[in-house]
Order: C-alpha cells, then structure tokens, then sequence
C-alpha cells in the first residue's frame, strides 16, 4: 500500500478526480437542471480539466524529482489520463454538441450528429497506448499529447460569439484526433537548462502564450494549443535546415 500511494500516484489519483468531476458537471448536473446556465456549466468542467493538467504535470516531476518512478505510477497515469483527458473532454464535446445541434439545427440533430464526439476518447487512448510504447517520445511528443487535446476542446466550447462555433467544434473533433496520432514531433516544455541558447523555441511560446492570456484571458487557450502546432512545425523545418 506504501509503495502504491506515494506522492506521485496521488498526484495521478488527484488528476483521476478532476476527471470524474468534470464528467460529473458537464452530464449529470447538466441534464439534471437542463442547462439553465450553460456557460458556467462548462466553464466549471474546464477549469476542472485544466486543475488536472497540473496535477499530471507535477505527478511526473515528483516521480522524477523522488526519483521513484515505476511502472505501476506509468500504468497508473494512463489510466487516468484516459479518463480526464479522453472520457471527460469527449462528454464534454458530446454534450455541447448535443445542446446547440438540437436548438440551432434540428434537423441535423436528428441524424444523432454529436455522437462523433466519442472519437476523442477513443483517440486518446491510443494515443496513450502509443506513447507508452514509442521510446522516440522521451525528449518530446510524436502526436498532440491528450491533455493539450483535452485543454483545447474544454475551451473552445466556451468561445461564444464565434458564429456557428457548433459547426467548428464539429469540424475540429476529427481534425484533432488526426493530431493525436500524427507523426509530427511537437517539443515538451522540459529544460535540462535554464540558458536561452537551445529553449529558444520554448521561451518564445512562454512568451507568446503570456501575451494572448493578457488579451484574452481564458479564451486564450485554444489559441495557445493551435500555436503550440504551428511552432513545433516551424521548428522542426528550422532545425532540418
């Protein structure tokens, strides 16, 4: 029992909870008050999913730090993972779909169009089964990593004012699933070193990631996943050169 709740496992557990409960707002709190306030409805389950993106991160720096990482704590985060970032964002994305297609579009509502939301937990899972398994991914990620997916969808939701936002989301769900198991290198925000020369690439996200927050605030984060794309990409041609 000693060995299975240390601190990095409850980190994990932590991130497990996170997960449920955004599962727990978004479906059953929502259907249970039929949506009286669907903002703070998904609002809640996003900041949930973001507590939990904390969680996971400190969970491996802890395990690093302790230096007791196991196999049991790798299993163990995948599992909650697959929750919290692959059940919870695809309910919420159901969820959301489900609402506006019947409101805005009954007619494509009828065709059960939100269903295809569970493809992001059928994605994040063997996104997560190939990254347990791909010994390329140690320094950096091969294929958008599920909490980044997870972030993504959680806060797009939340964009109101984009014109048929429903129709995005829906377009994006596929897109994005394509992204998880795309075999595009994207970096990972871990310094060996704290030294400008060789972070460049991450400082200047950090940078820009600082400035769309300070504009947008939470609506920045969909923002932040697509120029998380889009600098991986530029620095992968950058470094070929």
């Amino acid at each position: 029992m000693k060995n299975l709740l240390n601190l990095p496992n409850v980190l994990t557990l932590c991130n497990l909870i996170c997960g449920c409960l955004a599962i727990k707002v978004v479906f059953l709190i929502g259907l249970a008050n039929n949506y009286p306030n669907t903002e703070h409805v998904f609002l809640t389950a996003f900041v949930l999913l973001l507590v939990a993106a904390v969680f996971d991160f400190f969970d491996g720096f802890a395990a690093r730090l302790l230096k007791i990482a196991s196999p049991i704590g790798k299993d163990l985060d995948s599992l909650a993972d697959v929750v919290t970032f692959g059940v919870a964002p695809g309910f919420i994305v159901l969820q959301y779909l489900k609402l506006n297609f019947e409101i805005m579009n009954p007619e494509l509502h009828a065709y059960h169009i939100h269903y295809l939301a569970l493809l992001i937990p059928v994605f994040s899972a063997l996104r997560l089964a190939k990254f347990n398994n791909d010994s390329r991914q140690s320094l950096g990620f091969i294929g958008l990593p599920t909490p980044a997916n997870a972030l993504f969808f959680a806060s797009l939701v939340l964009m109101q004012g984009i014109p048929q936002l429903h129709f995005v989301v829906l377009i994006c769900v596929p897109l994005f699933c394509y992204f998880m198991l795309a075999e595009i290198p994207l970096f990972a925000l871990k310094f060996k070193n704290f030294s400008f020369k060789g972070n460049e690439i991450k400082y200047i996200f950090l940078l820009l990631c600082l400035v769309l927050i300070l504009f947008l605030q939470i609506k920045a984060m969909p923002f932040t996943i697509l120029l998380y794309l889009l600098l991986s990409v530029v620095n992968n041609k950058l470094s070929k050169v």
